[in-house]
């Protein structure tokens, strides 16, 4: 369904996106909850780790609760539950800050345990080929904005944006830049399905048999 691995490049950060309330799960972290016998965000990290650098997973709340995994867990550097923006804003700063050379951070809902391992990969060369500033993945003609690749320069004017503007769509600030999208088939799982009800688990579950694990 995805496509082999790829060599992760050094100029590319990822930030695991989990700073969310999960209401339709009951409240709590979804990306804990079990599917296959692994929490959700284990088939995440799995997945997400191999094509970046570097990986940082963005939850608010006490860190203690994210300890089994060997990750570092940054919560969101703009108060106010800003949402996925603010998650990737964090992404941006931290690597900013802490990455000698990042060029790029990569995002990733940590709901969605069937991700492509070639997505990072894949956004990249669009950025090339097509002379964007950003890409994201779509699918099933669904666009994924929460699944994309940021350059690192944005991140002042990312802040600004959220600090003094208020703004909270991925899509309003995507909108002003040169985007790109980034087509993944849909067949036999929608590498992009996510979690967010009891049903959908339990689909999880059925569609998890489904899913090149290779």
């Amino acid at each position: 369904m995805s496509g082999a691995p790829r060599t992760p490049s050094k100029r590319v950060y990822g930030v695991l996106l989990a700073g969310g309330r999960s209401r339709r799960l009951g409240g709590g972290d979804k990306c804990l909850r079990s599917l296959g016998g692994r929490p959700i965000i284990a088939h995440v990290i799995e997945r997400a780790q191999g094509q970046v650098a570097d990986l940082i997973l963005n939850a608010n709340g006490d860190a203690d609760r994210f300890a089994r995994f060997p990750i570092a867990v940054v919560p969101d550097i703009i108060g106010d539950f800003a949402g996925p923006l603010a998650g990737v804003l964090t992404g941006l700063e931290w690597a900013r800050e802490h990455a000698a050379g990042a060029e790029w951070v990569a995002s990733f809902a940590t709901d969605a345990p069937f991700l492509p391992r070639d997505l990072v990969a894949r956004l990249l060369a669009a950025v090339g080929e097509d002379g964007a500033e950003i890409a994201c993945a779509t699918s099933a003609g669904r666009a994924h904005p929460v699944f994309a690749v940021w350059p690192v320069r944005l991140a002042d004017a990312l802040r600004s944006a959220i600090a003094d503007e208020g703004l909270r769509k991925i899509d309003l600030w995507t909108a002003r830049f040169r985007t790109t999208r980034v087509e993944f088939a849909s067949v036999p799982v929608d590498p992009f399905f996510n979690v967010n009800t009891p049903d959908d688990l339990a689909e999880a579950e059925r569609l998890a048999d489904s899913v090149d694990r290779s």
